[in-house]
């Protein structure tokens, strides 16, 4: 285990313990709406971001709350130019933690001119620390993990996102009514990273997310990877930082079938 990864599971600990200790006494305000941060989210990145550029004070840092380093929940992509840049999400499924909903989580990604090197996601309830680092493979607690051998959608476990303010009739809903038709069962379980790591743990057979932020997917995407899943954008071209839409499988007959479907349900 590199240095890299040891700090950036002791950070997600952190982050994860004052998520914790928040329980129970959060007030949560609209960042717009149907999108929600509460004093956890800001006090978990605070303590986060410390242990990061405690350790790595040269390193960049991209938060989805705002950042003493001042450049957090910015639209700008300076950030996939830096050398090394820490991308985080400190609370990953606000909703959930708000009204007491297990799962949420704490997602820490390291990149390397914008390609993630090191990934941590942490379930602070359970205990699991999902980890990665490139070309090292994927574990759970220490375990290896490889993701499910699934080929066929009518036998997949299934889950998706999209925006928490989805238009009525918006294409998102079409692709759901869909995929609920062709997968053994679908989830909206409301943790991308979480998502991501179940794939890569066999516990998903597949996901895909409309319009997440680089800081929800960036630490699930190498820990899917490495684990062994195929990843792409909706339309089955590289996944792009920019504007990363996804679409992940188990395998790659599982992913083809999925974006298939995904591309024709708005015609």
């Amino acid at each position: 285990m590199t240095e890299y990864l040891q700090v950036a599971e002791r950070a997600a600990r952190a982050g994860g313990a004052v998520l914790q200790d928040w329980l129970g006494r959060i007030v949560a305000r609209e960042k717009s709406p149907k999108d929600l941060v509460t004093e956890a989210d800001v006090a978990s990145q605070q303590v986060i971001e410390e242990t990061l550029l405690a350790a790595f004070p040269d390193h960049a840092f991209l938060g989805e709350e705002e950042s003493s380093a001042g450049n957090g929940n910015s639209d700008s992509l300076d950030w996939l130019n830096e050398s090394f840049c820490w991308v985080v999400d400190p609370l990953d499924g606000t909703v959930n933690y708000v009204h007491g909903l297990q799962p949420f989580a704490v997602s820490i990604a390291l990149m390397q001119e914008g390609q993630p090197l090191v990934g941590v996601v942490y379930d602070p309830c359970s205990g699991e620390c999902y980890t990665a680092e490139r070309g090292q493979g994927a574990h759970l607690n220490g375990e290896l993990l490889r993701s499910s051998d699934c080929e066929s959608l009518d036998q997949s476990l299934v889950a998706a996102s999209f925006p928490p303010d989805v238009a009525r009739g918006a294409l998102e809903i079409s692709q759901f009514v869909e995929m609920l038709h062709q997968t053994q069962a679908l989830r909206r379980l409301g943790s991308a990273a979480l998502n991501l790591a179940y794939l890569a743990a066999g516990r998903l057979d597949a996901y895909w997310a409309t319009s997440p932020k680089a800081w929800d997917i960036a630490a699930g995407v190498l820990i899917a990877e490495e684990a062994g899943a195929v990843i792409t954008n909706l339309a089955g071209l590289p996944l792009h930082w920019g504007q990363p839409e996804l679409a992940a499988a188990a395998t790659s007959g599982l992913h083809e079938q999925m974006v298939a479907i995904l591309a024709n349900s708005g015609s």
